[in-house]
């Protein structure tokens, strides 16, 4: 035989607003309509047992001195709560059923209330360079706006709503079904008026008493200065309208940027490479580049190695929260090594060989390293 107050989960010296507590707790995780398990309407039976013996100060009494036969033998009704409906148990039910969707409409939306209109995604191309330095686009997308006929109503001119008759104006209907564990009183959304209360006699034409319609809307978006891939642009007010007076939603531009030929970007620096020859890096040079902001001259100091890297400051792309700070213009130095050489230049490279303190190669010797390397 089971003890009632480890059914609850409490002490014997649980108050009743402890024992009240731990059934509410335990009426959700047995109820037969939430659990599925094969002796969950045989437990939820005892704790309804157990809830009606310890929450009454006479059957707590007697059971807790003689235990269940005790009960039985003083008269008390050991049949428990569930033999025919569900007595002095209501309140807590009310709050059971609440708690569940189909079972009630505690914690139910107003369907009344304003209601803020959806956000809507747009997806953008843009150029490199647009994504760069900015650019004004305009675009064209489909949204709910409100019916300009019934001006968000649903009706049609010269109509009203009326008082739904299914529910009488309280937008819910209550149907009681008889189960094996007694009669369940089950609240839901009127199937008539959607929980309004209300219907409309005669729907609108335009809009078939939706209060809103599909409309295509051209918008003229301003892209920021340094958007990268990805990016998203707000556009406030222009999603899906509200209903019932709400707000509208938001339109989210998504920003795809096109990829440069010439330059590659990470954040906001910018990337190029640039081929030198081994005099210019020897030597150094002055040489015109290209850059975000057009062409621009470049000093490559004396004695440059290869993947050495040069920087233009501020010839970057633009910081967005700060479009006048910009980050940088980074240039990888390649030294390219000729492959086809002029007489004049060989003769240049075996005296800049002599003067380095190698030797002047043998004819024998250069026949076989061509022959290698042939």
């Amino acid at each position: 035989m089971s003890d009632y107050y480890e059914i609850l989960g409490v002490s014997k010296d649980a108050s009743k607003d402890e024992i009240k507590s731990a059934f509410r707790r335990k009426a959700r995780e047995l109820h037969p309509d939430v659990n599925k398990a094969p002796d969950a309407e045989e437990k939820f039976k005892e704790l309804g047992k157990a809830y009606e013996t310890l929450s009454d100060d006479n059957k707590r009494a007697t059971y807790d001195r003689y235990g269940e036969d005790g009960l039985k033998n003083a008269g008390f009704d050991t049949g428990g709560p569930f033999a025919g409906g569900f007595g002095d148990l209501n309140d807590i039910f009310e709050s059971f059923f609440g708690g569940f969707g189909g079972f009630g409409f505690g914690g139910r939306p107003d369907p009344n209330a304003p209601r803020r209109g959806d956000d809507l995604r747009y997806d953008i191309k843009l150029s490199f360079e647009e994504a760069v330095f900015g650019a004004n686009k305009t675009i064209e997308f489909n949204h709910l706006e409100l019916c300009h006929e019934c001006h968000g109503t649903g009706a049609a001119k010269g109509s009203s709503t009326k008082t739904c008759t299914k529910c009488g104006g309280s937008g819910q209907v209550k149907t009681v079904t008889r189960t094996p564990l007694g009669n369940f009183a089950q609240i839901t959304v009127c199937p008539v008026c959607h929980g309004a209360g209300q219907v409309i006699e005669k729907p609108c034409p335009k809009c078939q008493g939706q209060g809103m319609v599909n409309s295509d809307k051209k918008v003229e978006i301003k892209i920021p200065a340094g958007v990268d891939n990805m990016s998203k642009i707000r556009v406030s007010g222009e999603g899906d309208c509200g209903a019932n007076g709400g707000p509208n939603g938001d339109l989210f531009v998504v920003v795809y940027v096109e990829p440069s030929k010439y330059f590659k970007r990470d954040g906001i620096n910018v990337f190029t490479e640039l081929e030198i020859t081994p005099a210019q890096a020897v030597l150094g040079d002055v040489v015109t580049i290209k850059t975000l902001d057009g062409e621009k001259e470049l000093t490559i100091p004396a004695g440059s190695q290869h993947g050495e890297i040069l920087k233009i400051k501020g010839a970057g792309v633009p910081v967005i929260s700060r479009p006048s700070q910009r980050g940088d213009h980074i240039v990888i130095v390649k030294i390219v090594i000729p492959t086809k050489l002029t007489d004049e230049e060989k003769q240049l490279y075996h005296r800049l060989y002599e003067l380095g303190g190698g030797r002047k190669p043998q004819h024998s010797i250069m026949s076989k390293v061509k022959g290698v390397f042939k």
